[in-house]
């Protein structure tokens, strides 16, 4: 890998969207020893009104061009999956970092093809699995580690959401819900989430199957999915999700069940668990999460960037989360 030698990560943006408003972008100002200096959109209009808006020096409707920028370091790929790859190459053959969203493509050999661009042009890869370094997962981790519970013995996810009428409404807009675009569905999108989370607590998942289905006709993606994994530690896990369920079923929760204890959380819920421990419990644990939740992680990328610490999230990590997620669609039914 050749070495970063510049003192300042200087970020440049590939795909001002909505994940770009709070969640991500704004903390790249935040960081010491960083800067969001350039923001790509291919609207003109709307990529001239977020630099006006977040202060970026400069903006392009070409990612090329913002590639090619030299006061541009570092590249984020902000863009739906589809992009994901090429724009990588791209950043990669340029000689400059690369930090992509998740899922980190739409399937695990475009995965496989990114990490390759990297290793071929010396650059890092990280993918933007930000609740590795998000305050009570770190905890949950710390507590699974130190044998808080026990001897893991099995992990269950499960998630059911109705079907808003904003999804029907706004369906040719959505690329959430195309296969073409997203490489599947809501699954694809939220459960990239879980399974790297659960990686990350774990270790890789060596083995998975499962099936998955179209019972609400709604989208051409699935919106069912249900099915069982094996990590290397020996933990076993299960899984089922369903994007069509009614308002009585809306349920979001991960349960770690230990031989002397379980812990309980939301994934995409506030920054808190529930702990039970040798027949006691639940106690609650609540942490602050940050404004900008990809904070914590993006500054982990900047610290490996300059040599002080490594990221939990980068491309090898984010590419198993695509390879239990095809495993787990396969095969789709109907």
């Amino acid at each position: 890998m050749k070495k970063f030698t510049d003192s300042e990560v200087r970020w440049g943006i590939i795909g001002v969207g909505n994940v770009c408003e709070v969640k991500s972008a704004p903390a790249m100002n935040l960081i010491p020893n960083s800067r969001l200096v350039a923001v790509m959109r291919r609207d003109e209009s709307k990529v001239k009104d977020y630099a006006a808006r977040h202060q970026v020096p400069k903006w392009y409707t070409d990612a090329n061009a913002l590639i090619a920028d030299p006061e541009v370091n570092a590249i984020y790929i902000a863009t739906p999956p589809n992009a994901h790859l090429e724009m990588t190459r791209l950043a990669a053959d340029a000689g400059k970092p690369v930090y992509v969203e998740k899922p980190m493509a739409r399937t695990h050999a475009e995965c496989l093809e990114m990490i390759d661009s990297c290793k071929k042009a010396e650059v890092p890869l990280f993918v933007a699995y930000y609740r590795r370094a998000l305050p009570h997962f770190v905890k949950i981790k710390e507590l699974i580690d130190s044998g808080a519970i026990g001897d893991i013995r099995s992990v269950h996810i499960n998630m059911k959401q109705v079907l808003r009428p904003e999804i029907i409404t706004h369906l040719e807009n959505n690329w959430r819900v195309d296969p073409e675009i997203a490489g599947g569905g809501y699954f694809f999108d939220l459960a990239s989430h879980q399974l790297d989370l659960m990686d990350f607590f774990f270790g890789k998942i060596t083995h998975a199957s499962g099936y998955s289905a179209n019972q609400g006709k709604i989208y051409p993606a699935e919106d069912i999915v249900a099915g069982s994994f094996v990590f290397e530690s020996g933990v076993l896990g299960t899984g089922n999700w369903c994007f069509t369920a009614s308002k009585e079923a809306e349920i979001e929760e991960t349960i770690i069940y230990g031989s002397q204890g379980m812990i309980r959380f939301e994934t995409f819920g506030k920054g808190e668990f529930e702990l039970w421990q040798n027949g006691e419990g639940p106690s609650l644990h609540q942490f602050e999460l940050p404004k900008h939740i990809q904070q914590p992680l993006i500054q982990t990328i900047v610290g490996e960037l300059l040599g002080e610490g490594l990221s939990p999230s980068d491309g090898i990590s984010g590419a198993r989360a695509n390879w239990v997620m095809q495993q787990l669609v396969t095969p789709r039914l109907f």
